[in-house]
């Protein structure tokens, strides 16, 4: 019998959770992944920036926020072929979801949505997934998107209520859920997760997978996200993360979020073979992968398409493969 999706969970739970000796939470964290999932199926995806630069809002972390001086050059929307040629290379390699983002603090009704919506359309009739993440939405703009054949719409939290004016003071920890509750006037599935290493305490970890876990439903997609430095950001001398640490958010997350996908997302370059087994053992089953070891500008590395096959290969872990009717 599969444990039951939860949306009640208290801040006390997750507390005890976070003092459970790594190994036993890992385990615990292990069987409920295999309730749930096929723990031998991981799902692979990549990001397009299809808009990079020039970003109104002043996130710490952020590489193209115009408030930071990074080296980031602002470029225009990219255009529709380009995004259809990337894509099908990302689908050849095994990719099931192909996510687009533009550095936009919130989404205009304008021809650049237009575009958009048309590079919605295109990637999703190959018969990808699409997921995109374009900052602030309503509902109506919502419709168009799903509408346009969107399957995931990915908005973070990036960290607990109380921590998130010490990293971004341009846009509300409201405004975000308010964009979430506008994806979940549609059939579109969220994508939410958020980043560590910014500087935050174990009760503010504690508190942001709380605020995920009582989100109901629970978001399709969690993204577990370890900060890439970037110099010229405010964040640029943060302190490293601890393996033990991205695993353990990892395992608690799989715990309070049962169904959901765990995905290890920005930071994974910077672990080893076995940091990242581990990770898939505590419950992660996703990924981001990339061209050009780059997962969003030319300041995120990500593994490139050929060493994360050979990795899962050597796992024994295998690509998920989009089955006609999920599309």
């Amino acid at each position: 019998m599969t444990n039951p999706e939860r949306n009640d969970w208290t801040i006390a739970e997750i507390t005890a959770l976070f003092e459970v000796p790594l190994m036993d939470l890992v385990r615990q964290a292990s069987a409920v992944h295999v309730q749930h999932h096929d723990p031998n199926e991981v799902h692979v995806n990549q990001l397009l920036s299809i808009k990079t630069g020039a970003g109104p809002e002043d996130c710490g972390y952020c590489s193209q926020s115009t408030h930071h001086n990074t080296g980031v050059k602002p470029e225009p929307l990219m255009q529709l072929d380009d995004v259809v040629k990337t894509a099908k290379r990302a689908q050849a390699q095994g990719v099931t979801r192909f996510c687009m983002g533009a550095a936009w603090r919130d989404v205009k009704d304008n021809a650049q949505f237009e575009r958009v919506l048309d590079m919605v359309k295109e990637v999703s009739d190959l018969g990808l997934e699409v997921c995109t993440t374009l900052g602030m939405l309503n509902a109506e703009q919502a419709q168009r998107l799903e509408e346009a054949g969107l399957y995931a719409y990915n908005h973070n939290l990036d960290t607990s209520p109380e921590y998130y004016d010490s990293v971004i003071t341009t846009r509300t920890y409201q405004e975000r859920l308010d964009t979430i509750a506008a994806i979940r006037t549609t059939n579109i599935t969220v994508c939410c997760g958020g980043i560590i290493g910014m500087g935050e305490t174990q009760t503010d970890r504690i508190s942001f997978l709380h605020q995920l876990a009582i989100l109901s439903p629970h978001p399709e997609s969690v993204p577990i996200n370890v900060l890439s430095r970037v110099p010229g950001t405010p964040l640029e001398n943060a302190p490293d993360v601890e393996i033990a640490e991205t695993v353990r958010m990892i395992a608690v997350a799989r715990i309070l979020m049962p169904d959901s996908v765990v995905r290890i997302a920005a930071g994974r370059h910077l672990m080893s073979f076995s940091d990242q087994a581990l990770c898939f053992l505590a419950g992660a089953n996703s990924l981001f992968t990339s061209e050009r070891n780059m997962m969003l500008t030319a300041t995120t590395p990500c593994a490139d398409h050929a060493s994360d096959r050979t990795m899962l290969a050597e796992m024994g872990l295998k690509a998920r493969v989009l089955e006609p009717t999920t599309h």
